[in-house]
């Protein structure tokens, strides 16, 4: 009786503290609501599924506990009831699987009015190329990398030469407008996470990756590294500034532009 009763307080105890935990998520910057409202679903199933099993635990605990002369029926198999529980299970894994389906879609369906941002990762700096004022990017290549053209944008794209180059520096984005992220290593795994976006990708070398969202809110967030990528791992941060569209626009013509930095020699770090 004391095991069941146990049972049942663990079952209360984890179903009070999920209501009336103080910790949840921090709001969010982005348009990615669809993956709380995912989250929140899973939570509902295993919560279900949870409770359901340890209330039957309890039961079983008390209702077949030892008593003297009692002798256990020997069942080897329940066809009815293995059928019932493997259906169960099959719809409840659906269940949590569907909803992440539309959510993964919508993830890798970037809108057509999305800007580009490249983000190039190496140990341990995040660095940034904006498209100038013709909208686009250049190619870039990393054996094209070298101190005098620090994220290896193609010299011969014209494309490129208007480029914003940021190394180091902070990222700016405007409130309200969706972004591209071009995901692009120079070394080894990184990976490219702001917690109040709610998304992320990996960074893998010889490879361009991205996802889309768009900043909902202005403030100053922190940018992470979320792949363990050597031994100054936690010290690769970075800061994203969601500002105003004007006042974005004034950020961006103050940073120099691909052509600058060749005429330069040197890069110039963000202000």
């Amino acid at each position: 009786m004391a095991v069941a009763l146990i049972l049942v307080l663990l079952v209360a105890a984890s179903v009070l503290f999920h209501v009336l935990s103080p910790w949840w998520w921090t709001p969010i910057a982005s348009n990615w609501t669809y993956i709380d409202s995912t989250l929140v679903i899973t939570f509902w199933i295993t919560g279900v599924v949870f409770v359901a099993v340890v209330c039957f635990m309890a039961y079983c605990v008390w209702r077949f506990r030892h008593r003297p002369g009692n002798r256990a029926a020997y069942e080897p198999e329940n066809r009815k009831l293995e059928w019932l529980l493997a259906s169960g299970t099959a719809v409840g894994v659906a269940a949590m699987l569907t909803p992440g389906l539309f959510v993964w879609n919508q993830f890798i369906t970037v809108p057509d009015e999305a800007t580009p941002v490249e983000v190039v990762g190496q140990q341990w700096l995040w660095s940034f190329r904006l498209p100038g004022a013709d909208g686009k990017l250049g190619r870039s290549e990393t054996r094209d990398i070298s101190p005098e053209n620090p994220l290896g944008v193609n010299k011969n794209d014209a494309a490129g030469l208007d480029d914003v180059i940021i190394e180091g520096g902070e990222l700016h984005l405007p409130v309200g407008k969706p972004v591209r992220i071009l995901l692009r290593s120079i070394d080894v795994l990184h990976d490219f996470y702001v917690p109040e976006f709610r998304a992320k990708m990996d960074m893998i070398p010889g490879m361009v990756t991205y996802f889309w969202f768009t900043p909902t809110r202005t403030g100053t967030f922190d940018i992470l590294c979320a792949e363990l990528c050597g031994v100054g791992h936690s010290q690769m941060r970075g800061t994203v500034i969601v500002e105003a569209a004007t006042d974005y626009q004034a950020w961006l013509e103050q940073q120099q532009t691909f052509t600058q930095l060749l005429a330069s020699g040197e890069p110039q770090p963000a202000n």
